[in-house]
């Protein structure tokens, strides 16, 4: 049995959601709603020759729609309101490098992780102050809203500095450069992507990875959609496909020992022409 294509407006994917009993989709639907985040150069931005949604995550879930025997339908929204339009039915699956965390596990459901990250902080190229988080006290910090990094400076800080979230990480990087915060704390992959491209010479990665991460799709909650995703994720480890997207979009595929520590190193080479995409962001967000 196939489902007609659904819009991503709050009204439809509710009444859809009433219809349904919040039952989740069968496996065989024609065309599933992905939410993603535009700004997490390089998961996901927009081509502005094509128009098009590009970067790794992009490519893994048409890859993976494929394997599974569905289409995609690609929206983008804020990071912040992806978790709540899972959860609400009005997406059916979401993948914008989100981290898996027990708290948001009890609200949707995952796929096996399919990325090893962490968290990193970036300063101005001159600040020679800034080595580990604990240097970070006092001072004024960017992040995302609705990111770990939010969360793990909060918990880590308290009242002792002034954490400023964003709603864009394009927008914490600007603060960083135009002086508004001493440092900014985020995800690994992107902090080390923003400082090899429009940051370059301007500012720099500083300190160890922070709290091992790792990302996963997310779905509602009974989703029918996890079990044939994890499988078709598991055959593109098996024969090599996961590996070619991988080095295509960080220039060489991970490995066992490093994973989930070599994030800088792997984005030294990242594809020229994720470079070249128009750069409203190496932004969002986990």
């Amino acid at each position: 049995m196939s489902f007609p294509t659904k819009t991503a407006t709050l009204v439809g994917s509710i009444s859809a959601a009433l219809v349904m009993g919040g039952t989740a989709f069968a496996q065989d639907m024609e065309t599933a709603s992905v939410a993603t985040d535009p700004s997490f150069v390089p998961f996901e931005m927009m081509d502005e020759e094509t128009g098009e949604m590009t970067g790794f995550d992009m490519q893994m879930i048409r890859e993976l729609a494929d394997r599974a025997g569905f289409e995609v339908d690609i929206n983008t929204m804020d990071f912040n309101g992806i978790i709540p339009a899972v959860q609400t039915g009005s997406v059916d699956i979401a993948i914008a490098g989100i981290t898996i965390t027990d708290e948001r596990a009890e609200i949707v459901d995952f796929s096996d992780p399919y990325y090893d990250s962490g968290l990193q902080m970036l300063v101005s190229a001159n600040n020679d102050e800034v080595q580990t988080i604990e240097d970070l006290e006092g001072m004024t910090i960017g992040t995302k809203i609705g990111s770990t990094s939010y969360d793990y400076l909060t918990e880590e800080f308290g009242d002792s500095a002034t954490i400023t979230p964003y709603p864009g990480s394009g927008d914490m990087y600007l603060a960083l450069m135009g002086g508004s915060v001493d440092a900014v704390f985020y995800d690994a992959p992107n902090v080390s992507y923003f400082a090899k491209t429009r940051g370059e010479g301007r500012v720099k990665v500083v300190g160890p990875l922070y709290e091992g991460q790792q990302y996963g799709i997310a779905f509602a909650k009974g989703s029918e959609l996890v079990a044939p995703v994890n499988e078709a994720l598991a055959e593109m480890r098996e024969d090599g496909t996961y590996d070619e997207i991988y080095a295509e979009w960080f220039g060489s595929a991970p490995s066992d020992d490093d994973a989930a520590t070599s994030t800088d190193a792997e984005t030294e080479d990242m594809d020229a022409e994720a470079g070249d995409m128009e750069e409203d962001g190496a932004e969002s967000e986990d």
